[in-house]
């Protein structure tokens, strides 16, 4: 079975670095990785892309034994994005409730068991271009699994989040992933006359046994028209393609075609890699205690209002 990277060992060891309970559990042709979430209504049992299985029977006896666990640590509910083997017909009749996603339902995977030529030949010719001539602009690759350097990634992702007005993970949670999910970092720096080299563009990868999957990045405004982005992200697929693994999921995009979507920008970006849409199930709910959970659902429905009128 080839599981989600959320759903992995290294992902496992993260969570419970933050401190966490993690419940682990596996049969025949299938396993998931439970978090233990605490809200003041309840607990619950929350499986990022999970479980995972490879027919709908293994499906009903991973759901068995996660409605067991949650009967045992008195959950409220259980939370699932399975991605892929089930569909949403099948969850409505197994008494699950769609609820908006958690993780993203779309992401954009590229194929790597290509050839070099052949994924260069998929982008979009200026990404090829800036792939095939960056070191003649001053611009160098890196990649390192020091958790020190993880502050060339948060100070960039902090420029970025006070031009955009958004918030970024603290320095700490993903220096974290980096110690205990064993992400890797890869950064761009340039080198300019007369002065010291400096990061302009980093990243985070996550890889499983057949995937890396692309996280966290951000580049620096100032040096936007050198593209160290679209470089970074073209050095990062072809390194993973030479490592072996077969995919790059670029985690993460909207169908949207409306340039006002949030997200419009980003997934044209990743787009311009070649590659194709998959889509998952979307998140979902399986109440255990109904009517606490009918509680948390009016609840989460208020707090959802009150937050949209004050974002206005």
């Amino acid at each position: 079975m080839d599981q989600h990277f959320l759903q992995s060992e290294a992902w496992r060891r993260f969570e419970e670095g933050l401190g966490k309970t993690v419940f682990e559990e596996s049969g025949a042709g299938w396993s998931f990785m439970a978090i233990r979430e605490q809200t003041p209504f309840g607990k619950y049992l929350y499986l990022p892309y999970g479980p995972t299985f490879t027919d709908q029977q293994s499906f009903l006896e991973a759901l068995n034994a996660l409605r067991k666990l949650a009967v045992a640590q008195g959950a409220v509910f259980v939370r699932i994005e399975p991605t892929g083997g089930i569909d949403g017909a099948s969850l409505s009749q197994l008494g699950f409730r769609r609820i908006k996603e958690v993780n993203p339902e779309h992401t954009w995977v590229l194929d790597l068991t290509q050839s070099p030529a052949e994924i260069l030949s998929g982008m979009k010719q200026n990404n090829r271009n800036l792939y095939n001539n960056y070191s003649k602009k001053g611009l160098s690759v890196h990649n390192t699994t020091d958790p020190s350097k993880i502050t060339y990634l948060t100070s960039l992702l902090a420029d970025v989040s006070t031009h955009n007005r958004f918030s970024t993970h603290s320095e700490g949670y993903l220096r974290k992933q980096m110690t205990e999910a064993g992400a890797l970092l890869y950064y761009v720096t340039i080198n300019e006359p007369d002065q010291e080299s400096s990061v302009i563009a980093a990243a985070l990868v996550y890889d499983s046994g057949t995937t890396r999957y692309y996280a966290h990045a951000a580049a620096d405004y100032e040096h936007r028209k050198l593209s160290a982005g679209t470089v970074l992200v073209a050095q990062m697929i072809m390194d993973a393609q030479a490592k072996g693994l077969t995919t790059f999921d670029f985690y993460g995009i909207t169908t949207s075609d409306d340039s006002e979507h949030p997200w419009y920008g980003f997934t044209k970006f990743k787009r311009s890699f070649g590659g194709r849409l998959v889509t998952y199930c979307g998140t979902w709910d399986l109440p255990v205690k109904k009517a606490q959970y009918q509680v948390f659902t009016q609840v989460r429905a208020a707090n959802r209002r009150v937050r949209a009128l004050l974002s206005r």
